[in-house]
């Protein structure tokens, strides 16, 4: 009777009432984890006498001691079992988390672990961190049942030999594939008497029109055609070389892409070239920005608000960022244009929204049991959504089918600093399917959706590189070749984009780019992508 209340408890939210006046710290029924402990198997409480778990996280900068949080205090209440938290503020965190390691002090678990790929297999290889996969399969339904939803979570956070040392976080959003959304001034296309251009040539002309024909009427020439961010991670230049054939993958030079199983470098391909020496006219011309392979992303975003409006267009993933409030409605997505072979094809981005560090077992876990079903709580969807965004009675309500709806923010009060505050991230699950019937989307994403739905979606391409667990004889070779190649090519790109030269100097950068051992690292990639696609 005691474990179904409890459950119940836990699945609805364990409601803020119960936070405020139910939190106990009862040491003294607390037993420490260094002796094992009888559990139970199924339902809550986890175990019927206290039980202590010293657990290692980092945590954001605004975010208390996870001591503090409601959420915890809720899940202690229906578990009975208390963490005992060792925060490390991030900037310092992965310094004494390897000094932990190094010296064999270890705590039960690590949460938002931060443990590399590298870390993963070397210290699940020499016994630091133990293997999850029998632990998941007898006590972690929800997460199991979650592998059994989404066979890529599992296979993310599989290693290549085979064992899971890890949990998974996910947001599946949908909105990371594709960052970069391009947006024109509407006002500008109304004044001059221009339609919204279609093609890569009538774009053209509507950004000469912008920096010649003075839209914002303060008689000077300081209209900006088209800005973006170089090889950033949103905003980025992707999507205009995909105008001539092959979208790219530019966020800091990774350029990987997928075409029917097979990993392209895009940075060799002859799309690009063709592509930047077209750009570079376009620099000459002073339609694109000419900081733009220079500034910062806090420089794109004054030059969207400065007293007169300058810009033209822009690259980003939403617009209110970069024009703000005050400026939002004169500008409007540019529908995809027609490339140079009269079609539309929109990219990729490599983005991941699956993780695969947030929550590791140690050996000195005596009670790595109870560990597992106290972790598997927070993959419960409710849960998980509160784990991510924050709390019942802070973050959220329920409506009358028990769906969290967001409250109203009190005034002046910033979202993402409040969700520092309620929300430690870390080991979750938010599926798509949960979005509209566990818990609401916020109006942001919701926004970006529609806009992905209606102009982008319907033109992307269909593969991108996954996450892929490397081995560490895989990752040395990636190590050792990729930082160079990077540095390399993101220099002759800026080069190129700016001062021409291209055509002159395309053969040697290819050669000189397989003398750096471009083609040893796309065979790695490739391994690791066949790996992953026989899982």
């Amino acid at each position: 009777m005691k474990k179904s209340k409890a459950s119940t408890i836990l699945v609805l939210g364990l409601t803020a009432t119960l936070a405020l006046t139910g939190c106990t710290n009862n040491d003294s029924a607390s037993s420490d984890s260094a002796e094992k402990v009888a559990f139970n198997k199924t339902g809550l409480p986890i175990v019927d006498k206290q039980v202590t778990l010293n657990i290692v996280s980092s945590k954001a900068a605004l975010a208390p001691d996870y001591s503090e949080m409601v959420i915890f205090d809720r899940l202690q209440e229906a578990t009975n079992v208390k963490i005992k938290w060792n925060n490390i503020p991030g900037d310092g965190y992965q310094e004494k988390k390897n000094l932990m390691l190094a010296s064999g002090d270890l705590p039960d678990a690590f949460y938002s672990s931060g443990f590399s790929d590298h870390d993963l297999v070397q210290y699940g290889q020499n016994g630091t961190i133990i293997p999850l996969e029998d632990l998941i399969d007898k006590y972690a339904p929800n997460l199991k049942k979650l592998f059994e939803q989404r066979p890529d979570l599992k296979k993310v956070v599989t290693a290549p030999d085979g064992h899971i040392y890890s949990l998974p976080r996910a947001e599946e959003m949908d909105l990371i594939g594709m960052p970069n959304i391009m947006f024109i001034n509407k006002v500008w296309l109304d004044k001059l008497g221009l339609d919204m251009p279609t093609t890569l040539e009538e774009y053209h002309d509507v950004l000469k029109a912008f920096k010649e024909k003075d839209p914002n009427g303060n008689g000077k020439q300081d209209e900006i055609g088209l800005t973006f961010w170089y090889n950033g991670w949103c905003g980025n230049e992707g999507d205009l070389i995909g105008l001539f054939g092959l979208p790219d993958s530019p966020f800091e030079a990774d350029h990987r892409v997928v075409r029917n199983g097979k990993v392209i470098y895009a940075a060799v391909q002859p799309e690009f070239k063709e592509a930047i020496n077209y750009y570079n006219g376009w620099v000459k011309e002073g339609l694109i920005d000419s900081e733009v392979v220079t500034q910062k992303t806090e420089q794109i975003f004054a030059k969207g608000k400065t007293e007169d409006p300058t810009l033209g267009s822009f690259i980003w993933w939403e617009s209110t960022e970069v024009v703000g409030t005050d400026r939002v409605d004169d500008y409007v997505v540019l529908p995809p244009l027609k490339g140079k072979d009269g079609n539309i094809v929109i990219g990729r981005s490599n983005y991941s929204e699956y993780g695969r560090d947030a929550f590791v077992i140690t050996s000195a876990n005596k009670n790595p049991e109870v560990t597992m079903r106290w972790v598997d709580e927070l993959y419960e969807p409710k849960m998980s959504a509160q784990i991510n965004w924050g709390p019942i009675g802070e973050i959220y309500e329920e409506d009358a089918n028990g769906m969290l709806v967001n409250k109203e923010l009190p005034e002046g009060v910033a979202m993402g600093e409040l969700r520092q505050k309620v929300a430690p991230g870390g080991p979750f699950v938010v599926l798509k399917e949960h979005f509209g019937s566990v818990v609401d989307m916020e109006p942001r994403a919701k926004e970006r959706l529609e806009i992905l739905d209606e102009y982008y979606r319907p033109h992307m391409v269909s593969e991108n590189y996954p996450s892929i667990f490397f081995s560490p004889e895989e990752l040395e070779v990636i190590n050792t070749i990729e930082p160079e190649i990077k540095t390399f090519v993101k220099q002759k790109e800026a080069q190129w984009l700016v001062d021409g030269g291209i055509e002159d100097e395309w053969d040697d950068y290819v050669q000189q780019l397989k003398d750096m051992g471009l083609d040893q690292l796309m065979e790695v990639y490739q391994t690791g992508l066949d790996r992953y696609n026989k899982q």
